[in-house]
C-alpha cells in the first residue's frame, strides 16, 4: 500500500526563472570550491586552504671566495700566505746586496744541505722567485686553499713539506755524487735555488687524485704540460727536473689522501667557512 508524504515534507516545484537559494549553509560539512583549484580529496571543514604552491629548485651560484684561503676555513694557507706576501715585500724594498746575501743563505745548494740541511729547506720555502704575480704564487694560494679545505691544514703542510723536501734531496744529491765523481765541477756546489714552487707542485699532485676525473685530467695534462714545455726550453733543467718530480711525489700521496678524506668526511668537525 503507497504511503503519502507528510504535507510539510512535500517537494514544491520551484518556479522556472526563479533564483536558486544558496544551499551552502546547509551543507558545512561540505567545503566550498575555490576558483582555479581543486580541493584534495579526503578533507573536510569550510576553512580548507589550497595547498601551497611547490617552489622550483635553485641554482646556487658558486661560491668564489672558497677559492680563497681564510684565518677559519685554512688557516696554514692564510698564514703562509702572509709569511710569502711579506717576504716579497721586504725583498721588493731592500738592499739588492742584502737580498742577494739572504737568498744565497737560505739556498737549498749542495753546500748548504751538507752543513745546515734544516736552516735551509725552511729557509728556502720563505721566498717567492719571481714575485707575488708569478704562477706558482697563485698556485700556491689556489692549490693549497682547495686542498686544504679537503685534507685539513696539517696534512697539507705535511704534502707541502714532502714534496718540497724530498724534490731537492732528489735533485740536489745526484749533484753532489756527480761533482765527487769528477763528470761536474766544484761551482756546481753553490746555486741559488729557493722559492715554494717544489711543494706547489706536490701539491698539485696530491690535490688531483681528491677531484672528480673531469677535473683531475685537464688539472694533470694542463700543468704536467707546462713543467715539461719548460724543461724542453732547457733554462734550468735542475729546477724543472725537481718540479716534474714534486708533481710524481704529489701523485704517489693519492692512496693515503684518500684514506684521510674519509675519515674526515665521516667524523666533520665544526663548520668554518
Amino acid at each position: 500500500m503507497d504511503r503519502t508524504a507528510p504535507a510539510d515534507q512535500t517537494a514544491t516545484p520551484t518556479p522556472s526563472g526563479a533564483p536558486v537559494p544558496d544551499a551552502s549553509a546547509l551543507l558545512d560539512g561540505v567545503p566550498r570550491q575555490r576558483a582555479g583549484g581543486r580541493v584534495p580529496c579526503g578533507t573536510a571543514g569550510p576553512d580548507v586552504r589550497e595547498p601551497a604552491a611547490v617552489e622550483e629548485p635553485r641554482l646556487r651560484a658558486p661560491r668564489v671566495w672558497r677559492l680563497l684561503p681564510t684565518p677559519t676555513g685554512t688557516p696554514f694557507t692564510f698564514g703562509y700566505g702572509i709569511v710569502l706576501c711579506l717576504t716579497s715585500l721586504f725583498s721588493a724594498y731592500a738592499d739588492p746586496a742584502l737580498m742577494h746575501a739572504l737568498l744565497q743563505g737560505s739556498s737549498t745548494d749542495v753546500a748548504h744541505l751538507v752543513r745546515t740541511p734544516e736552516l735551509v729547506l725552511v729557509g728556502s720555502a720563505l721566498w717567492l722567485a719571481g714575485g707575488v704575480a708569478s704562477p706558482f704564487a697563485i698556485g700556491f694560494v689556489l692549490v693549497l686553499t682547495a686542498l686544504e679545505r679537503r685534507i685539513g691544514g696539517l696534512r697539507t703542510a705535511g704534502v707541502f713539506l714532502f714534496g718540497h723536501v724530498l724534490a731537492t734531496l732528489a735533485t740536489e744529491v745526484p749533484v753532489g755524487l756527480a761533482v765527487l765523481a769528477g763528470q761536474l765541477p766544484q761551482s756546481s756546489l753553490h746555486r741559488l735555488d729557493y722559492g715554494v714552487s717544489f711543494g706547489v707542485a706536490a701539491g698539485t699532485g696530491a690535490l688531483a687524485g681528491l677531484l672528480p676525473l673531469w677535473l683531475r685530467v685537464p688539472l694533470l695534462a694542463g700543468f704536467g704540460g707546462m713543467l715539461l714545455q719548460d724543461l724542453l726550453a732547457l733554462t734550468d733543467p735542475l729546477t724543472n727536473w725537481g718540479h716534474l718530480i714534486a708533481l710524481a711525489i704529489g701523485v704517489a700521496t693519492w692512496p693515503v689522501l684518500r684514506r684521510w678524506r674519509v675519515g674526515r668526511t665521516a667524523s666533520p668537525g665544526p663548520a668554518r667557512d
